[in-house]
């Protein structure tokens, strides 16, 4: 598995602007996500919080899986010299291809009989031709140390392996922003740390949504949500202890 250096500003930002998330009830509108302003353009942002909080609705504001009620979610990506901006709303699409979103549980990501297969199917559309799809793919499971298992069934990997792979498939389309949403949960210890410290490797700006505080302090920023707010945004080590302050209350 390559390691890749990174550095503390990423070339691609993630800009909330007075956003709202709410569901709809059988009385009223609940609200899921309270307005909230941020601009992300650290390379490794980690969001902690407890269950239920609204990290996770946070997290998928970022990639279009939730849009928001009101306000504005948009990416800004550096194209050559130039700057690209992207609202998640109005250009769905490309934010996808732009931003790539890792689940916690990797079975909800491969669908695909046989690894190779995986992530070639991610590949669809940007290789057109099946040689250079196969080439790519093949080339994506070696990059991550998955080239023996190629031909094995996605059924028969393990946990540790699947959520490799799912990331494999993901990275292989080169996405400028990685969302990962609680990645290492169901993960043994060991495979949580190797997944941890293959999410701070990437070039790509990296938006971690976890339960692990030792990871979340291996980020630049993290976000504390709380009862659908951003209860503090900072330094790792200081929003760690503020979550940590307010758990034990």
């Amino acid at each position: 598995m390559t390691a890749l250096g990174t550095g503390s500003i990423a070339s691609s930002s993630i800009e909330l602007r007075n956003v709202v998330v709410s569901a709809p009830t059988a009385n009223d509108d609940v609200t899921i996500l309270h307005p909230t302003s941020l601009s992300l353009g650290e390379h490794r942002i980690s969001v902690i919080g407890g269950n239920g909080s609204g990290k996770s609705t946070l997290a998928r504001l970022v990639n279009g899986l939730v849009e928001p009620s009101a306000g504005t979610v948009g990416i800004e990506l550096a194209e050559g010299g130039a700057r690209r901006s992207l609202d998640t709303r109005r250009d769905g699409a490309a934010v996808r291809r732009n931003v790539g979103f890792v689940f916690t549980d990797p079975s909800a990501q491969l669908i695909m009989p046989t690894a190779i297969e995986d992530v070639s199917l991610s590949l669809r559309r940007s290789h057109r031709d099946r040689a250079a799809r196969q080439a790519a793919a093949s080339a994506a499971l070696e990059r991550f140390g998955l080239q023996h298992l190629a031909d094995h069934s996605v059924h028969t990997l393990s946990g540790g392996q699947k959520q490799l792979l799912a990331i494999a498939s993901v990275l292989a389309t080169d996405p400028a922003i990685l969302v990962a949403d609680e990645p290492t949960t169901l993960l043994d210890l060991r495979n949580a740390r190797m997944i941890g410290d293959l999410l701070m490797s990437l070039p790509q700006q990296v938006v971690v949504v976890t339960h692990d505080l030792d990871l979340a302090a291996r980020a630049d920023r993290t976000l504390v949500v709380d009862a659908g707010r951003i209860v503090f945004d900072g330094h790792p080590a200081a929003a760690i202890a503020h979550y940590r302050d307010t758990v034990s209350q």
